[in-house]
């Protein structure tokens, strides 16, 4: 297809552009964006609990986690405000090179009542031995200037929701290497600079991980830059048509395979909304990768459009991604 045609069909164009809408506002055939709702709130997920491991003993020692609140000095994504967070795990010595969890929608990992609470589940691991010792950096999308909150889990499509949502698609559906960029120039010299942390320069020691969006914006950072980090945990990735995602498949099958290990979790009732059908998506997705010969993990559940299945099987997860690596 030449770019004549491809750009007379409209392909070169976000969903809801040609309405002149936000891509959340957007709709055709009668159906919107806003149908992943139901998704996220599955009954398929009711089976799924937060793993054992995200209730340590009293006994397991615990890291320590910090936080870097309306951080707005990004070189890579100039105008925008956002939260980091640094783990920091129990006993580490002067100069220890640490491995590194690096989740993007950061809150929605480290939050200590929800789905996944990385933060025990690491303490947990780190106490059996599981895994090395292994900090972790929690990294909000943008929230563009003038916004400097937005609730993103309400049905009120406020100015400030629209510019959010419309910010975490540029940053983490795009296909490009800025938002990689971004972690690499911007946020891992301020984490290591900020709470004298050295990461291992290992990329088999460094996961990348996120839900749904920022799911393949993991994949896109191990894509980009696989000698930073080889190993990706992807969470009902949308490897779907928000910003060319559903390429992916393909270019997987035709590009000359990668030193990257490749955790991937959907299910049944994952989304299916205007931009494509998330479950058959991944299906695609852990179709090439087997077809490529990539180590890949393919866990197809239940669950909806949430972290409930992925948090289920965090620790697994970890220790599968980290398997062979000295603790």
């Amino acid at each position: 297809m030449n770019r004549e045609l491809y750009e007379a069909l409209g392909l070169h164009q976000q969903f809801g552009e040609t309405q002149g809408r936000s891509f959340l506002l957007a709709s055709a055939n009668g159906r919107c964006t806003m149908e992943i709702e139901s998704a996220i709130n599955a009954a398929g997920d009711k089976p799924y609990h937060p793993c054992l491991e995200a209730t340590p003993d009293s006994s397991t020692p615990k890291g320590t986690v910090h936080h870097l609140k309306d951080w707005h000095e990004s070189r890579v994504f100039p105008n925008t405000t956002r939260d980091i967070a640094v783990y920091r795990p129990h006993g580490v010595k002067p100069g220890q090179a640490l491995s590194l969890l690096l989740c993007f929608d950061g809150a929605n990992y480290l939050d200590p009542n929800g789905p996944v609470r990385a933060a025990q589940v690491l303490d947990t691991l780190i106490a059996r031995g599981d895994i090395p010792a292994t900090a972790a950096v929690f990294v909000n999308p943008g929230l563009p200037q003038p916004f400097q909150s937005a609730d993103l889990l309400s049905t009120e499509f406020d100015a400030a929701k629209i510019a959010a949502a419309d910010q975490r698609s540029i940053e983490y559906d795009s296909l490009c290497d800025t938002n990689a960029r971004f972690i690499l120039d911007d946020v891992l010299p301020l984490v290591s600079k900020s709470f004298d942390i050295r990461f291992s320069a290992l990329p088999s020691q460094r996961i990348v991980c996120g839900l749904s969006s920022s799911g393949i914006a993991a994949f896109t950072l191990a894509w980009h830059f696989p000698t930073e980090f080889a190993r990706v945990l992807s969470h009902c990735g949308s490897y779907v048509n928000l910003r060319g995602g559903h390429h992916y498949p393909y270019l997987v099958r035709t590009t000359e395979r990668k030193p990257i290990r490749v955790y991937l979790q959907s299910g049944a009732a994952d989304a299916n909304i205007t931009f494509g059908s998330w479950p058959l998506a991944n299906q695609q997705m852990a179709a090439a990768l087997d077809f490529a010969g990539y180590d890949y993990h393919f866990e197809f559940g239940s669950g909806g459009h949430s972290l409930r299945h992925g948090g289920a099987v965090f620790a697994d997860s970890l220790r599968w991604l980290f398997r062979g690596e000295t603790p």
